[in-house]
């Protein structure tokens, strides 16, 4: 039997399990070759080594936001990508093509404890300034005027 290439095993892939677009497949290997790169400049001893579901999807995150900015999260939801539980999924559907290789270690349940997608590719996108408060003023707190407002000349005229 012929070995299929990359673009031909994720053609298999979706035709048989639907919930994920073929381009969060190749997102997820393009973040696992940028993860590598980032494990080997911190440990420069090692040529290469294995990579756990939340070193990968520190990975992702990462890339997410070099590659994608503000828009990752809306790309991540139009591949039918909702949770870092999703990646896990992707990452098990490479494996069992052997696109993608895993110690006995390595379980789905390694990528359900991730990021939350809002707090990791949303807010830091958003000025400081319009931020959501942690520890917002009670509405009571805050000092009305007791003084009627002055009517300015245009408005006394009118």
């Amino acid at each position: 039997m012929q070995k299929l290439s990359f673009p031909e095993t994720l053609d298999q892939i979706v035709a048989e399990d639907g919930r994920y677009d073929k381009e969060a497949y190749v997102f997820v290997r393009e973040a696992l070759d940028y993860t590598l790169k980032l494990l080997k400049k911190e440990n420069a001893k090692t040529d290469s080594r294995h990579v756990s579901g939340q070193e990968l999807l520190e990975g992702i995150r990462q890339f997410a936001l070099k590659e994608y900015g503000p828009m990752a999260i809306t790309l991540f939801n139009s591949w039918g990508v909702r949770s870092c539980k999703d990646f896990g999924e992707i990452v098990f559907n490479l494996v069992e093509k052997g696109i993608l290789g895993k110690t006995e270690k390595d379980r789905r349940e390694d990528f359900h404890e991730g990021f939350d997608f809002e707090q990791a590719l949303v807010q830091p996108f958003i000025p400081a300034a319009t931020r959501p408060s942690t520890n917002p003023v009670p509405r009571s707190s805050v000092k009305r005027s007791t003084t009627p407002a002055k009517k300015t000349d245009a408005a006394a005229e009118g």
